[in-house]
């Protein structure tokens, strides 16, 4: 007979409490999503779906939905576009509006120039400014 932890309950309560943190930063940034992202992570998050049913309810497998999950977390916690956010005072409307597109919902160059209605050249520039921007070291004050 195997032996079971007796301290399992303390162990998932703090496994729980690491993530806890995580869980309510995804939360109060699924407002920056849309379509079937912001669907996706709402049934994940705020709804408890498991993969399994995301996943027969997609058509798809869990594999591509798992995936799919890590790929916005990723994005939504420590991705280009929450640098973009932490410097938007050194960004205009449409720069943030071409990060959002290019780094969270993940359009390509062409995509966003006719959503925006500017030529790719507007929109590879704009990415090569907020590239600079982000990547600046930043200074303290203080």
């Amino acid at each position: 007979m195997k032996r079971v932890h007796e301290n399992i309950a303390e162990q998932v309560n703090n496994t729980k409490g690491r993530h806890r943190g995580g869980i309510e930063l995804l939360r109060s940034r699924l407002n920056l999503l849309s379509g079937t992202d912001k669907l996706l992570m709402t049934m994940y998050i705020k709804h408890g779906n498991s993969i399994r049913q995301i996943a027969r309810i997609r058509g798809t497998s869990e594999a591509s939905v798992n995936r799919r999950i890590r790929s916005i977390t990723e994005r939504l916690t420590d991705g280009p576009y929450i640098d973009c956010l932490r410097n938007r005072d050194k960004l205009t409307r449409r720069q943030l509006a071409v990060a959002k597109d290019y780094y969270l919902i993940g359009l390509s160059m062409r995509q966003i120039a006719a959503k925006r209605r500017r030529s790719y050249y507007r929109v590879r520039e704009a990415l090569i400014e907020i590239r600079s921007i982000i990547s600046a070291p930043q200074r303290r004050t203080g």
